[in-house]
């Protein structure tokens, strides 16, 4: 346990960001499974309305910090390339 009065707000603020860092990373992969399913019903316009929103949310992510910028870039990339195969 902390001691100094700045060590315990440090640790206050990393619980509440732990929490925020994670309720974001929740949503990210919930993005990802829409997409994954409207992909396999090989839905064009339902995996591109959710492609849209999974980059989105990758984005927001990438731009806090809570995911590196490659890291968006990467799987941004992927799921680009999973439409693209079924929407051909």
């Amino acid at each position: 346990m902390p001691n100094l009065k700045s060590a315990k707000k440090r640790m206050r603020q990393n619980i509440v960001r732990h929490d925020r860092n994670i309720q974001v990373r929740t949503r990210i992969k919930n993005a990802r499974l829409k997409m994954i399913e409207g992909l396999e019903a090989k839905d064009a316009t339902a995996g591109d309305i959710a492609f849209r929103a999974y980059c989105s949310i990758l984005d927001k992510a990438a731009k806090s910090g809570i995911i590196k910028k490659n890291t968006a870039v990467r799987r941004k990339t992927k799921a680009a390339n999973h439409l693209r195969k079924i929407a051909s």
